[in-house]
């Protein structure tokens, strides 16, 4: 049974084998992966077409005699201060993922953490006042880059002692993605951070 030790001293916790110990699949965490992060654009650039553009309503200049090409508005593409022909309009990037698939994507990120001993458990209840010192004195012997803090309700003091932190992100359990865990060298979480997690990822009950 993997196990993740605890922060400042304890004993380690007991992992779930069905979940921190499932094979890698690099090309499903990929498609998952890149789900979360198009999901995550907002998708609100825009321009504007010939028609959106102020102005232009009056005929430049007479149909015929002066020598010009035929202009109907100064407002057309081909002229400066125009509108803009194909350009971007507001989209959602969503991509669907079944959701079996980020359940497995999402072992087995955990399990490369748990492969790796880069995963520690915190007692998010020795933090009753925010103290950065104490947050970084914890992580000194466990860094080896970035840090990701996964947090549950009530532990927004341990939150604030880690959120100053260079190159330490705190996240809510419900809001860490299978990216955020992918990018992250260390992954620190609280008790019930742990447990939402390993819930999240179980695999559904054959019935």
């Amino acid at each position: 049974m993997p196990d993740a030790p605890t922060l400042g001293g304890g004993s380690a916790v007991t992992l779930d084998a069905d979940v921190f110990e499932t094979a890698f699949n690099g090309p499903l965490v990929h498609e998952v992966v890149v789900a979360e992060l198009a999901a995550r654009r907002q998708g609100t650039h825009a321009t504007k077409t010939r028609g959106m553009v102020s102005g232009g309503s009056a005929k430049p200049w007479r149909q015929k005699g002066t020598g010009r090409a035929r202009a109907g508005t100064s407002r057309s593409p081909i002229w400066t201060g125009g509108g803009t022909v194909f350009g971007p309009s507001p989209r959602k990037y969503v991509v669907k993922v079944n959701r079996k698939a980020r359940r497995a994507a999402l072992r087995a990120a955990l399990s490369v953490h748990a492969e790796r001993s880069t995963i520690h458990v915190l007692d998010a209840a020795a933090f009753d006042a925010p103290s950065t010192a104490k947050a970084a004195g914890l992580l000194d012997a466990h860094r080896g880059g970035s840090v990701l803090v996964a947090l549950a309700d009530g532990e927004l003091t341990a939150a604030r002692s880690f959120r100053n932190l260079a190159r330490v992100g705190v996240l809510h359990v419900d809001d860490v993605g299978v990216a955020d865990l992918i990018g992250a060298a260390t992954l620190v979480v609280s008790q019930a951070a742990l447990d939402a997690l390993t819930s999240r990822a179980k695999k559904e009950a054959k019935g």
